[in-house]
């Protein structure tokens, strides 16, 4: 005769409840892509990728990662317990790997739950987290840890500008997850798992999740906009290599375009001269007091401003430094 299981801890307990009361707000995400039969010559769609997503509102909006559907023809999501049913892309910020889908709500009367949303603003280390996904189209699953390091910084996958202020865990975040939410202990989203970092190659070991804050901001402008509208200065510049090569720190503007704000405020690209030698151009050193080294630093700065702020911009040109106003206009 089998031994009756010995009773749940309460610890367990709330772990199974929060648990039951996020899945349905999870989804699974299908993306396709449109190839022609060799053999007949027809366009067939075959999955390209797959991943997470969660409910994001009762309009039938759903929020993922923008690498989960790049390139996708169609994409289909699959609510718990539901089939797969096509959903339209409202808009992306690649910069933040964020997308936004919306499902038809034909027939969905009560079966959207939008997961509630927590801060990501005072989350502390060691503070407990669980991450909800869909790995390789399986049924939902949980893993747990704990937020291991805040204010993290990777790249984005997609542009290559740095995301600021990432959450790392150690919450096992295994293939399929990415787009899926990690959720405090009161079972809020404080953030969308977009990466792994593990130098075995498998999926145990270092985890980040985009902050729940920053993707607020991308979802709502998406939502409204079906775009991201961004602060900027209208230059290009060169790697960060190159400057330290130089034996500076700083960015080196490459270009100013034509018309944009750096050129009105007078901000000098890289040119060459007659005989082909490069000219260096205006390299930024600080904005509003704050010392720039690197691009990161730059864009820090970008992303904590408006349209229309106007930014006190230091640049060593030649052997001297000036001070530069530059307006920030939007993005296109």
């Amino acid at each position: 005769m089998a031994e009756a299981r010995a009773a749940l801890t309460q610890e367990e307990t709330r772990t199974i409840q929060l648990f039951q009361r996020s899945r349905p707000s999870v989804v699974y995400i299908t993306s396709l892509t449109t190839r022609r039969d060799a053999f007949t010559l027809n366009m067939l769609e075959i999955p390209q990728g797959e991943g997470s997503g969660f409910v994001w509102d009762k309009r039938g909006h759903v929020v993922t990662n923008y690498h989960v559907i790049r390139g996708a023809s169609d994409v289909l999501v699959t609510l718990a317990g539901g089939d797969g049913q096509p959903a339209k892309v409202v808009g992306y910020d690649e910069d933040k790997d964020v997308a936004v889908l919306q499902i038809d709500l034909k027939d969905m009367e009560g079966q959207l739950l939008p997961l509630k949303l927590g801060s990501s603003a005072d989350l502390e280390v060691g503070q407990k987290v669980f991450a909800i996904g869909n790995p390789f189209g399986l049924d939902h699953t949980l893993t747990t840890g704990v937020i291991s390091g805040t204010g993290r910084e990777i790249s984005s996958g997609n542009t290559g500008r740095p995301i600021q202020d990432v959450i790392q865990t150690d919450a096992a975040i295994n293939p399929g997850n990415s787009g899926g939410p990690l959720l405090d202990s009161g079972g809020a989203a404080i953030g969308i798992n977009t990466a792994i970092y593990s130098q075995s190659g498998t999926s145990s070991g270092v985890g980040f999740a985009i902050p729940i804050d920053v993707v607020k901001s991308s979802v709502e402008q998406i939502i409204q906009y079906g775009k991201v509208v961004r602060p900027i200065m209208g230059i290009s510049f060169a790697p960060d290599q190159s400057v330290e090569q130089l034996g500076m720190n700083g960015v080196l503007v490459l270009n100013a375009r034509d018309g944009g704000p750096a050129a009105k405020a007078g901000i000098r690209g890289s040119t060459r001269d007659e005989y082909g030698r490069l000219v260096l151009g205006d390299i930024i050193i600080s904005i509003n007091g704050k010392r720039i080294d690197s691009a990161s630093d730059l864009y820090r700065i970008l992303d904590r401003s408006s349209v229309g702020d106007k930014l006190d911009v230091e640049v060593l040109r030649a052997d001297s430094t000036e001070h530069v106003t530059i307006t920030l206009e939007a993005s296109g």
